[in-house]
């Protein structure tokens, strides 16, 4: 009877879940319903497939607006109208073209065009497959209207919007929202009815009883449609099946490519290596997923080509097929890399490869695949009401002001003290957040499919410019559509660009083989970078917690570099293994205390459960679960998972396993928890591995090329630290940092010798125009011999010009900036606009006699932290007190579990939650001389000493001792003031 329903897809306008739609009808004795959410087909995939668990009979369709004007309803009366439906709205939506008034011939499917609409299109004509819609409230109207003689046409059409009195109010503030207007100015043209409700069967039967011919077409309509996609155990992969033109075609490629490149791989292949490349090539084979190796090869090929750098993740890295074709740089021999987490008889999808580019070569990476594969677009995520932001959404509804608003979305309030339009504001944030507020862009999913992208969706065209569907990652997998995972990093940019760098600065050196990642394993001088601490601008590894691990640890090897990836991850942290398996490594006698089991299950870590090949090898071999039950545990922990039924019946049959075997409850649960513990979190090691191999080539170049490494991590956004502390790394490393200079500045950041030029890029107020004026000018004639050169030859506005002079650009002219200021103002004309055209004559500029002004380092100091946002000093130089009493960050080994007072420049700081949901603050300084300490904020201190951004804090604490690695727990900290501005004073 239902065949104009909403879900709150109906993005800003529907109230409820598709479940929830589903679980209405069941409540209401409705056995077929159809989903058409406006403009939109997010939710048709999972309606469809949930639709079953209710004994429903689905039904999809689209209800298309302009705006919120309803114009007919389109319901697909099989897979081909649901198609036809979403070639129709994507061709609209993708060019942003207003939908006709009237819909075009449709082979599939049926079109129900409003009452109120017929008789406002005068529509007197109607195709077999179109009807009129009449709501419960317009059968009044149509007992006077000529449209009551059309018997054959007229269906029932009651809409399907709300449930309740409160989704009315919660749908209104959505319009309001959509709308950025008042609540109480929101037209009610905008709205839905407040009748828009779903009755019971017998109810609406009741309502139409004089009309049966009505409920005698909407049946039929009801009857007619059937829509079906495999889903669950049933689903078949709807990826692009074939890469060449057979299957047979297909694994012959394979096979060749894998035998052709194996020498390259293993020079001396023994029988392990050909037993497994045999092994591995069977179950592709048998498993169907032949071409989804051949297209990952086509796209890594392709970017090979192209001189880009890519890295393969993800479990693809435990297999040896991967790695010799090249998507891939892990061998998964020497890792010992367990091809069963990768790939096995029960798994029914293919398995991840994660590849990532750099940010600069994604997008051709990109393109290259939309132009080499018909079927191919974007996936697709939700972006939900967040309850901070929905909070400050209700709050502009009613009105209310930004005090108000701060208030209440930060929690500050005390329920008591609110108003009846405060308590409303939260009371309808809590209902609203979650709901879905507006499609996004998956950030890596690309889908490669063997049907029309439309059979499954319509599609959007977002900034990107490529095709996206409306549904995200789990709908996909359930239906059988996987998605190619396509990346963009900065780590990879940062070595590229390096290289470039490198060939640039110091053309004699030969060139240097970046691939060559065992050499740089087995260097030492790279792997005491690790356990020093030295990794700052090393992709991954570069981070405070990373870095201090590594130190606790002792890290100089790959093998412990992948452990340490892994073990800094929430999961193995959180159950208290990642200090059992720093006691273990560090002091061996330690490792008596493994279970004998799990020590021999895991040698290589102890007996601990680090990746999450560990949890398989321990479900299978501990608990004696198939390889199919072990996934099952594998998937859960992953977050991709959809029956927490049939994790709970793997959980119920690890424990019963477990006793049979005659181990201990103590044991079992022990074992267990740690398992629960990965629940999200927890790497493959294949993954961790693979982000190694990047970060020993990064680790290479800081080692060896530290400018121009420094220099191509500034020019590529850094990392986890800010670009002023990075220049602080470059200056450890010998670097001369200079200020910008309009003879030796480019836009990046330039490495010349030692010296790094600051690039105008940080210059945020100088135009972009002015930087390619100056830039293109010196390029075509040379550097710029003064000030006068300067401004005949660059367009510039005085205001632009006062920039460039108070970074000390012009340094070369050997005057102070003060006196540049004045000459320009001088020689400038401030009020008039600079002619582009290059002047015929060059004009003779006066001279002026001015008075000895000078500069203040003070001043300068001020100048760069307005302009480049730090100055090249640092802090510890600006400090306008005594620094007393202070001991350095190399002495903290000296005084564990005693306080002292160490003075350190912030370099980094952010807050983390307890156990008990409390705050507490991670931070990380620089002592005067450049070293750095580590300093924990509990939460009894937190709040009472905050930090307050960059500059040199006093920082008093009891200094902790962790395997060798020595921090400050704060008692107490100050920032302490620097000099004022002489100019202010």
């Amino acid at each position: 009877m239902y065949i104009n329903c909403h879900t709150y897809y109906s993005l800003r306008y529907g109230t409820f879940s598709e479940v929830d739609l589903l679980e209405l009808a069941k409540k209401n004795n409705i056995n077929s319903l159809a989903l058409t959410d406006i403009n939109n087909t997010s939710a048709c995939l999972n309606f469809i497939r949930k639709a079953k668990e209710f004994n429903i009979k689905p039904i999809v369709g689209i209800d298309f607006r302009n705006g919120s004007k309803q114009l007919y309803v389109g319901l697909a009366k099989n897979n081909k109208g649901f198609k036809e439906l979403n070639v129709f709205l994507s061709h609209h939506s993708e060019n942003k073209i207003a939908l006709p008034e009237v819909a075009p011939a449709f082979n599939n499917c049926y079109l129900i065009y409003p009452f109120e609409q017929v008789l406002k299109l005068e529509k007197d004509e109607f195709l077999d497959n179109e009807f009129i819609g009449v709501s419960i409230e317009e059968l009044r109207k149509l007992r006077f209207s000529n449209l009551n003689n059309y018997n054959d046409k007229l269906v029932i059409q009651q809409t399907v919007t709300i449930r309740t009195k409160k989704d009315f109010n919660a749908h209104r503030l959505l319009r309001a929202i959509d709308k950025n207007t008042l609540l109480s100015k929101l037209d009610k043209s905008e709205e839905c009815r407040v009748t828009d409700k779903m009755l019971a069967l017998e109810d609406i039967s009741k309502a139409f009883i004089d009309f049966p011919n009505i409920i005698k077409n909407t049946n039929n309509i009801l009857d007619t449609c059937h829509i079906d996609f495999g889903f669950g155990n049933n689903r078949e992969s709807q990826n692009l099946k074939l890469y060449t033109t057979s299957v047979e075609n297909d694994y012959e490629l394979l096979e060749k490519l894998c035998y052709g490149g194996l020498n390259k791989r293993y020079s001396n292949p023994n029988d392990k290596v050909l037993k497994r490349l045999k092994t591995e090539l069977k179950t592709i084979k048998d498993l169907d997923f032949v071409s989804f190796f051949l297209i990952n090869y086509d796209i890594v090929s392709y970017a090979k080509s192209r001189g880009y750098f890519h890295v393969g993740r993800g479990s693809g890295a435990n297999s040896i097929v991967a790695y010799i074709i090249g998507i891939t740089d892990v061998d998964p021999i020497e890792l010992d890399l367990y091809f069963e987490r990768f790939i096995n008889p029960f798994r029914a999808s293919p398995p991840d490869f994660d590849i990532d580019f750099s940010w600069k070569d994604r997008d051709d990476v990109t393109a290259y695949i939309f132009k080499r594969f018909s079927n191919t677009a974007l996936l697709a995520t939700y972006n939900t009401f967040k309850y901070r932001a929905v909070v400050r959404e209700l709050g502009k509804v009613f009105g209310l002001p930004k005090e108000e608003m701060d208030k209440l979305s930060k929690g500050n309030y005390s329920v008591s003290n609110l108003d009846d339009i405060s308590k409303l504001v939260l009371r309808y944030g809590k209902l609203i957040e979650g709901f879905p507020n507006h499609l996004s862009v998956h950030s890596a999913g690309i889908l490669i499919l063997d049907k029309p992208i439309h059979c499954y969706s319509a599609t959007d065209l977002p900034p990107k410019g490529f095709p996206t569907v409306q549904f995200d990652m789990i709908i996909a997998e359930d239906v059988g559509v996987f998605k190619f995972d396509i990346l963009g990093q900065r780590g990879l940019a940062k070595i590229k660009e390096a290289l470039e760098i490198i060939a640039e600065n110091r053309p004699d050196e030969p060139p240097i083989d970046i691939t060559n990642v065992e050499a740089f394993k087995k260097d030492k001088k790279i792997n005491n970078l690790l356990k020093t601490g030295g990794a700052i601008g090393a992709y991954y590894v570069e981070s405070p917690a990373m870095r201090g691990l590594m130190q606790k640890l002792q890290t100089q090897d790959y093998l412990g570099l992948v452990a340490a990836s892994s073990i800094i991850r929430p999961g193995v942290s959180g159950s208290g293994m990642k200090d059992e398996f720093i006691k273990r490594h560090r002091y061996p006698e330690n490792r008596k205390n493994a279970h004998p089991i799990l020590l021999k299950i895991m040698p290589d870590t102890y007996g601990v459960m680090v990746y999450q090949e560990d949890v398989l090898k321990v479900a299978n071999q501990f608990a004696d679960l198939t390889l199919g039950e072990a996934d099952v545990l594998r998937r859960g922990m992953s977050g991709k998972f959809r029956s927490r039924e049939e994790f709970v019946a793997v959980e119920q049959k690890f424990i019963s396993n477990c006793k049979t075997k005659g181990f201990s409850d103590d044991l079992i649960f022990e074992v267990w928890n740690q398992i629960k513990s990965f629940a999200g979190y927890a790497f493959a090691k294949g993954h961790s591995a693979s982000y190694a191999v990047e970060s020993y080539q990064s680790l290479f170049l800081k080692c060896y090329y530290p400018l121009e490494f420094m220099t191509a991590v500034l020019n590529n956004g850094g990392g986890f630290y800010s670009a002023e502390h990075y220049l602080h790394e470059a200056q450890k490393q010998g670097a001369i940092i200079c200020l910008p200079c309009v003879n030796n500045s480019d836009h990046p950041n330039r490495l010349i010798g030692k010296s790094i030029y600051l690039g105008f890029g940080y210059l945020k107020n100088l135009e972009t125009y002015t930087v390619q004026r100056l830039l293109t000018e010196r390029q075509l004639h040379g550097s710029y011999n003064s000030l006068d050169d300067f401004i005949d030859r660059v367009a510039i506005s005085i205001e632009q010009l006062t920039i460039l002079i108070r970074v000390d650009a012009f340094r070369f002219a050997k005057l102070t900036k003060t006196e540049l200021q004045w000459q320009a103002i001088f020689k400038l004309n401030a009020n008039g606009v600079k002619s582009r055209q290059s002047k015929l004559f060059k004009i003779q500029h006066k001279e002026f006699k001015l008075p000895k002004l000078d500069n203040n380092w003070i001043e300068n100091a001020y100048d760069e932290m307005e302009l480049l946002g730090f100055p090249i000093c640092n802090y510890f130089s600006l400090v306008n007190t005594d620094m007393k009493d202070g001991v350095l960050a190399i002495q903290m080994k000296d005084f564990i579990n005693k306080q002292i007072l160490i003075y350190g420049s912030l370099v980094t700081t952010r807050f983390n939650t307890t156990s008990k949901g409390k705050l507490m603050r991670l931070s990380t300084f620089i002592d005067s001389n450049g070293d750095y300490f580590d300093a924990v904020h509990f939460t009894d201190v937190v709040d009472k000493y905050p930090i307050n951004g960059l500059g040199v804090y006093a920082c008093y604490g009891r200094i902790t001792d962790r395997f060798d690695f020595y921090s400050m727990n704060i008692v107490w900290s100050k920032k302490l003031p620097i000099i004022p501005d002489p100019r202010n004073s």
